[in-house]
């Protein structure tokens, strides 16, 4: 079977904090070395949004200033058909910045509260430039293994009643330092903090993601398994830092 996959990146020039970028290049590197085509189209302030053009979306992470050039643009042009696209099966990775902005709102340390999409049942809020931001390495657990990332946010975000974390802080911050959750989940839609970029150190998730952009496209499909050892070193070295080598080395 010939497979392809197109990925939209929104906002690539504005949301690309701490190499997130190399979220979309480790897609695609992983799906070249399985004889997968992929197509990136970079979607920008005014650009409209296509549900049927994209298999998988990407939104990283940016500094305030950015997610107020990004917020009204993505609720108002891209919001209608992103959110009808999530409901139809649409996979969609959100870092940090981006992951706020697909909650119900942001509000930020200075300035008027920055809408969102409202996908994920989350609310965030600056608690204020005095306010000691959330940073280091982090170590999470999803699907039985393990992520492992960076992360630097001074919001803290809150899932609603419908919300579900993507993962269960081990050691870090997470979603606001104070319930052990970390990002959010809605239909194949994810949001996180990790940076680090997120997806090389965590090859697993990056696959889970591939995996179910081909299923929708396609229906179920194999991936050959790929000599993932850089990866895996680069992650077990990273759960050793946070945690002494006390934990599993990884998702399985």
């Amino acid at each position: 079977m010939n497979l392809e996959l197109t990925i939209g990146h929104l906002y690539p020039d504005l949301m690309n904090i701490y190499g997130d970028r190399g979220n979309i290049l480790c897609l695609v590197e992983r799906c070249r070395r399985r004889g997968i085509r992929v197509t990136v189209v970079a979607i920008g302030l005014g650009d409209p949004f296509d549900p049927r053009a994209y298999d998988l979306v990407f939104i990283g992470g940016s500094q305030d200033k950015e997610q107020r050039w990004v917020a009204q643009d993505l609720v108002e042009r891209k919001g209608p058909a992103l959110r009808d696209a999530v409901e139809d099966g649409l996979v969609v990775l959100a870092v940090c910045g981006g992951y706020q902005l697909f909650g119900h709102a942001y509000r930020p340390s200075e300035g008027l509260d920055l809408p969102g999409l409202g996908i994920f049942d989350i609310t965030t809020v600056h608690p204020g430039p005095q306010a000691p931001r959330c940073i280091g390495n982090i170590v999470a657990r999803w699907e039985g293994g393990l992520l492992v990332g960076f992360e630097n946010h001074g919001g803290r975000t809150y899932l609603g009643p419908q919300g579900a974390p993507l993962a269960r802080v081990v050691a870090g911050f997470g979603n606001n330092a104070e319930d052990g959750t970390e990002g959010a989940r809605y239909q194949h839609a994810f949001g996180t903090y990790l940076h680090g970029s997120l997806l090389p150190k965590n090859p697993e998730f990056a696959d889970f993601l591939i995996g179910l952009a081909l299923e929708r496209k396609y229906g179920p499909v194999s991936l050959p398994p790929l000599p993932d050892t850089l990866e895996h070193l680069a992650h077990d070295a990273a759960v050793r830092r946070v945690t002494g080598g006390s934990m599993p080395r990884r998702s399985t």
